[in-house]
């Protein structure tokens, strides 16, 4: 367990936010701590959405249950949280 800086681009926000995780957050902790900082601040929330993480240019979504230290990601680097409409 240790803090491991991000940097959040949240879809629909222009602001970019650094976010301290732990290395054992999973992808969907990591959304929800980007989430912190831009839901309900400059982007409305999606209730019929679930948050997604992404390398930032990357076109394939990071495993919701992987963990920050097992995805390769390095510190501050970017990601992007992206909405997908959740499957009912």
């Amino acid at each position: 367990m240790a803090l491991f800086p991000l940097t959040s681009n949240f879809e629909g926000d222009f602001v970019l936010q650094l976010v301290a995780v732990d290395t054992d957050n999973t992808m969907d902790e990591v959304a929800a701590a980007a989430a912190h900082h831009s839901v309900g601040r400059r982007v409305r929330a999606r209730p019929d959405s679930i948050l997604r993480v992404r390398r930032q240019g990357g076109e394939n979504f990071l495993p919701r249950s992987l963990k920050v230290a097992d995805s390769g990601l390095k510190p501050t680097e970017t990601i992007e949280i992206i909405w997908e409409k959740a499957k009912h």
